[in-house]
């Protein structure tokens, strides 16, 4: 059986780069105190949301999706 090469996870506030586990004890972004502070805060999650969808970026929405439900 072959194994693939696990897909990286995407930082939600950086969607484009991979997570770099910049917090310490981070195992990723749904662990990520910065990302549940910025997530929690309505002002930036409505500028992050109005960002994504000017950028189209499927990959930030599974990455918001994954954060918002491993809280």
């Amino acid at each position: 059986m072959t194994r693939g090469r696990r897909p990286d996870p995407r930082c939600p506030l950086r969607p484009t780069d991979p997570c770099t586990l910049c917090q310490l004890d981070v195992t990723g972004p749904h662990d990520c105190p910065l990302v549940m502070l910025a997530l929690d805060d309505p002002e930036l999650q409505a500028d992050w949301e109005r960002r994504r969808a000017e950028r189209g970026d499927g990959a930030a929405r599974s990455a918001g999706r994954a954060t918002q439900e491993g809280r």
